[in-house]
């Protein structure tokens, strides 16, 4: 009963993805399904492949589902089963109330934020094909033309309408491209913390009036104690200044806000608030707002006495 049925909606599943995935290769409307987030990254031309060979398993099971028995019996199969979702429920619970198990993202643990931003000298550069319009002057009609023989040079002929570009080959993006702290007057000040030799803790707190507010006494207590040891205590978010003001007297918060992108933030921490501590650019921690070290913690596993 379980092999019919499962073997038939994976079947039904493939049916509906394969010629869907095959429509997104074609078209091209997003450069990556998201299939499998940021563990793995691939095209839509190798999401479709992966989809024709899957059709291809599934095309089978339904063919031999019959002959296929499971020489144990049932009771394993159902245990592992039961085990299987029991174990998601766990990692998914888990993650979200800490921090996911696997780091995938270009801001995890080991990352040195300066190297990671660099662009080697040798990496691909992006490739755009251009297409002119020319308006001819003597009928009036506008005519296409490639770069190779756009008439720029006869202006007694022919007169410039419009130009239309279209990407190619992409580029070498670095994992890190788009972080940024950002001052209340539009300056960006990141070097001054990623270059910074001595610990710097940044409390990434993407939209401050989703940020719980349950560990900020916990976080109050550690930025009053790294300020007083010399170590740079920072709250890096999305919200407007004045939003930003308002938090401060309303929790007494003891440490300066920063801005940067709402998307950036929530790539760098799955967590409203998150901490992230750096030292020489290298992030060395990182903590749910359930998991925020206190300053003894913190001197336990990172400052040597």
């Amino acid at each position: 009963m379980f092999i019919r049925f499962f073997s038939w909606l994976a079947l039904l599943f493939m049916a509906f993805f394969l010629p869907l995935t095959l429509w997104i290769a074609i078209k091209n409307p997003v450069t990556d399904c998201g299939c499998f987030g940021d563990a793995l990254v691939i095209s839509n031309w190798e999401t479709f492949y992966k989809n024709l060979v899957l059709m291809a398993f599934a095309i089978i099971v339904v063919k031999y589902r019959n002959k296929m028995d499971w020489k144990w019996g049932k009771k394993p199969g159902l245990i592992l089963g039961i085990t299987t979702i029991f174990a998601y429920i766990f990692i998914v619970y888990y993650s979200y109330n800490h921090l996911p198990i696997f780091d995938f993202r270009p801001y995890k643990i080991g990352v040195n934020i300066p190297e990671a931003m660099k662009t080697p000298e040798d990496a691909p550069k992006e490739v755009y094909e251009n297409t002119f319009y020319y308006k001819n002057k003597n009928t009036g009609e506008i005519q296409k033309f490639s770069e190779e023989n756009y008439p720029w040079q006869d202006t007694l002929n022919w007169q410039y309408d419009n130009m239309e570009s279209k990407l190619v080959q992409e580029g070498y993006k670095p994992p890190i491209h788009d972080f940024m702290i950002q001052s209340a007057e539009g300056e960006d000040v990141k070097d001054f913390f990623i270059y910074e030799e001595n610990y710097v803790f940044m409390l990434i707190a993407y939209n401050l009036d989703k940020s719980s507010r349950k560990p900020q006494e916990k976080i109050n207590n550690l930025a009053a104690w790294a300020q007083e040891n010399g170590f740079s205590f920072i709250c890096i978010t999305s919200s407007p200044p004045d939003q930003s003001a308002a938090f401060a007297e309303d929790t007494g918060a003891p440490y300066e806000f920063f801005i940067c992108d709402e998307i950036t933030l929530k790539t760098i921490i799955r967590s409203n608030p998150g901490l992230v501590v750096i030292k020489n650019g290298n992030i060395v921690g990182k903590w749910h707002y359930n998991d925020i070290p206190t300053p003894e913690e913190f001197k336990e596993e990172f400052v040597s006495e």
